[in-house]
């Protein structure tokens, strides 16, 4: 699994979500339980992670929605 998306904002990670969904690709939320103990402040981002050979495809999909600046750099 790589990393896809990492964010505070609840709202970009449900649209990430739906995105991937319709897209019929594979992902996992994690660090949800992390925020929910630190108060839902908002503090600790969440992270969205897909298969290795599925992110190219991801990160197409959120950049052609509008998100690419929210998408971390491809590591080397």
């Amino acid at each position: 699994m790589e990393e896809l998306l990492k964010t505070n904002d609840v709202t970009l990670i449900s649209f990430a979500e739906a995105l991937l969904k319709e897209a019929g690709i594979p992902y996992q939320v994690f660090d949800q339980n992390m925020s929910v103990i630190e108060g839902s402040i908002g503090v600790l981002p969440r992270r969205i992670l897909v298969a290795e050979d599925r992110l190219e495809e991801a990160r197409t999909l959120l950049r052609d929605a509008g998100e690419g600046e929210s998408l971390p750099p491809r590591s080397a």
